[in-house]
C-alpha cells in the first residue's frame, strides 16, 4: 500500500457511530487496498456522547484487511489546544509525529521524525480542504485533497473523502510515504471530526 503514488481514503458513513472507519482504495483500479479503523475503549466510546471526540484520545490502526496484521498505527492523546499524533510502524516503533499548528488559517501540522527533528510541514488552504506536505526547503512532497461527497453526504454527515498523492517525480522512503498517508488520516481525526 505504501508504494502507491495515489490513494483514495473514504470515511464510512454511519448513524451514531462510535468509531471511525476509513476504506483505502487505489484510485486507478478502484480496488480496496487497506482499511483504517479506530480502536478505542468502551469508556472512551461512551464519553463521546458527552464530550467532543476531538478532545479525547484515539488510536487508528491501518491494515490491508480486517484479518491482517497492523501496518501502521496513529495515536492521538487527549488535547485541548494543540494535538499530537504519533505514527508507529508495524513493529510499534515511532516513525514520526504530527504536532498541530496553534495558529493556522486552514489547519496544519509540523511533521517530526522519531528523533523529534522537523522533517516537513503539512499546510492547509483557507478552506481547510487542500493540504500540502512540504519538505523543509519548501518543495512539495505530496498533497491531501478533500473530495466533494455530494450535497446530502456533506450536509448530513461528517464523513469525508480524501485523495492522497505524492508529488510528480518524487520517490520517497517508505517512512515518508507512511507519514503522507498518516497525514490524511490525522487531518480528519484532528480537524474534521465532531
Amino acid at each position: 500500500m505504501f508504494d502507491r503514488k495515489t490513494l483514495l481514503v473514504k470515511e464510512r458513513v454511519g448513524f451514531l457511530r462510535f468509531v471511525d472507519t476509513f476504506d483505502i482504495y487505489d484510485p486507478a483500479t478502484g480496488a480496496q487496498i487497506g482499511i483504517a479503523r479506530e480502536n478505542t475503549s468502551l469508556l472512551l466510546k461512551l464519553l463521546r456522547l458527552l464530550i467532543n471526540k476531538r478532545l479525547l484520545p484515539t488510536r487508528v490502526e491501518v491494515r490491508e484487511r480486517d484479518d491482517t496484521p497492523v501496518l501502521m498505527t496513529l495515536r492521538r492523546g487527549a488535547s485541548i489546544l494543540a494535538a499530537r499524533v504519533s505514527v508507529r510502524d508495524a513493529m510499534d516503533t515511532e516513525i514520526g509525529l504530527f504536532k498541530s499548528k496553534l495558529f493556522s488559517l486552514g489547519g496544519g501540522f509540523h511533521v517530526l521524525d522519531a528523533h523529534q527533528q522537523q522533517i516537513a510541514d503539512v499546510t492547509g488552504d483557507w478552506k481547510g480542504w487542500n493540504f500540502r506536505f512540504l519538505a523543509p526547503d519548501g518543495s512539495e512532497l505530496g498533497s491531501v485533497t478533500k473530495k466533494w461527497g455530494g450535497l446530502g453526504k456533506e450536509l448530513l454527515t461528517s464523513a469525508d473523502n480524501y485523495v492522497i498523492a505524492l508529488a510528480d517525480g518524487r520517490q520517497l522512503s517508505q517512512n515518508i510515504a507512511m507519514l503522507l498517508l498518516a497525514a490524511g488520516l490525522a487531518i480528519d481525526i484532528v480537524y474534521k471530526e465532531k
